[in-house]
């Protein structure tokens, strides 16, 4: 079966004729390389035309954050004024207005500035009941992605798609860009040390947008039992009046290819402030599972890292507690380390489309107490190191502790970078970097 048709399968979407005029479905409607710098890049919810009338008479709910947006004001508010029915919104991590901090615990609320009941998504509950999805005909999907495994919401995108195949709800999925799209790399993810940081053998910077990796979830079966074969049903299911117009459908970006560097008009996350911190994050996002600072607490997160025990002559900063980062890690003390900071071209030239192993080498090797470097569970099992939940299993640890170098790391990942790259390309909705 050729790849469009498969595609097209996959994601069951609108017939030709029940399409408004300008919607591709999920046929490459993107710009050639020559005119990707001269075309501006739309998000899917700009694309009010192609996906209102799909909405028409529908209860909807929403899965979305502050990066939802249509212009400056989001999508909730938007849809609200152009008189969608909007009965449910669902929040994920950092909350449904994106003012929580990391891990920070949101009850189920109303929007003050909507009176829509929010549903928080993240904690103990992951997934919308069937409770919460009685008063709701179709779902919807927009959170801006940074592309990285252990950003949470490609998991609560997971989630979500549960949920809603499971309780045979309508999907549609509003594409967004991913500013880190431009590149694959790291190790990939053995499911042994799946958590709600990596919930799938995939390698941290996976060069796919948001509904490209649905697609994925959907057609290599990862999603639960009950969902995969819900999904198979759909494959199949032929809509007919009075049906809805659609089962699982992704509205693509415009403009949009692997060759783009988008820039995020809004913050993604408190601690994810500028796009320096979006293009380090894959690189040092690991400090996370050890004793060093990642910067949250400073201005410039994941920027700059460091701790008190490294050399004094380092860049010196003090985390401090901030909106989005009360209480972070080495909370007033002086630490020594480094600061990454810099303009877009400065920091693509740094990172070159790979992530940068050197200064997690350069820090364990001039840190004294090794043995104390990464941050160890209660249990001290493997699969409890928050490290490796962000690696993806135990071996970076262990290479590093084994003094192994940067290119030999890097060669063990090839093989399973490569095998993803022939899983990935059969779920590509634009114009690939390659």
């Amino acid at each position: 079966m050729k790849l469009f048709t498969l595609i097209c399968s996959l994601a069951i979407i609108l017939s030709v004729n029940a399409q408004p005029k300008d919607a591709k479905g999920l046929k490459a409607n993107s710009a050639s390389p020559k005119d990707e710098k001269e075309l501006k890049i739309i998000p899917a919810a700009h694309r009010t035309q192609v996906y209102l009338p799909l909405l028409k008479g529908k209860r909807v709910g929403i899965f979305a954050n502050h990066t939802a947006t249509i212009g400056d004001r989001h999508l909730v508010d938007t849809l609200y004024t152009l008189g969608v029915k909007i009965t449910k919104a669902f929040g994920p991590e950092h909350g449904f207005r994106g003012t929580a901090d990391a891990g920070e615990k949101i009850d189920n609320y109303v929007d003050p500035y909507t009176g829509i009941p929010v549903v928080s998504l993240y904690g103990k509950k992951r997934k919308p009941s069937a409770e919460d999805l009685a008063d709701v005909d179709v779902l919807l999907f927009d959170i801006q992605d940074v592309g990285t495994r252990f950003y949470t919401y490609i998991s609560s995108l997971q989630e979500f798609m549960d949920a809603a195949f499971e309780h045979g709800k309508p999907l549609m999925i509003l594409d967004r860009p991913n500013p880190n799209g431009f590149y694959v790399d790291g190790p990939i993810l053995d499911t042994a040390y799946k958590s709600f940081v990596g919930m799938q053998p995939i390698p941290i910077v996976y060069g796919m947008t948001m509904g490209e990796y649905a697609l994925m979830l959907a057609g290599e079966k990862w999603l639960s039992p009950k969902a995969n074969e819900r999904y198979e049903y759909y494959r199949r299911a032929k809509n007919s009046p009075p049906d809805t117009l659609f089962h699982f459908q992704v509205i693509k970006n415009q403009n949009y290819t692997h060759k783009s560097q988008y820039e995020l008009p809004a913050k993604p996350s408190p601690n994810l402030p500028d796009m320096s911190s979006i293009y380090w994050y894959a690189s040092t996002c690991f400090f996370e599972g050890t004793v060093l600072s990642e910067g949250r607490g400073t201005d410039h997160p994941f920027s700059i890292f460091g701790h008190p025990y490294l050399p004094k002559n380092m860049y010196a900063f003090t985390p401090t507690s901030r909106d989005g980062a009360k209480e972070p890690k080495l909370k007033d003390r002086q630490s020594y380390g480094w600061n990454l900071f810099g303009t877009k071209d400065e920091v693509l030239k740094k990172v070159d489309n790979k992530i940068q192993l050197k200064y997690l080498l350069e820090a364990y090797k001039l840190f004294p107490d090794k043995d104390n470097f990464f941050i160890k569970p209660k249990s001290e099992k493997p699969t409890d190191y928050f490290f490796n939940k962000l690696a993806g299993s135990d071996q970076l640890m262990n290479q590093i502790k084994a003094g192994k170098t940067e290119k030999e790391i890097r060669d063990s990942w090839a093989p399973g970078i490569a095998a993803f790259k022939k899983i990935r390309k059969q779920y590509l909705l634009y114009l690939d970097f390659e």
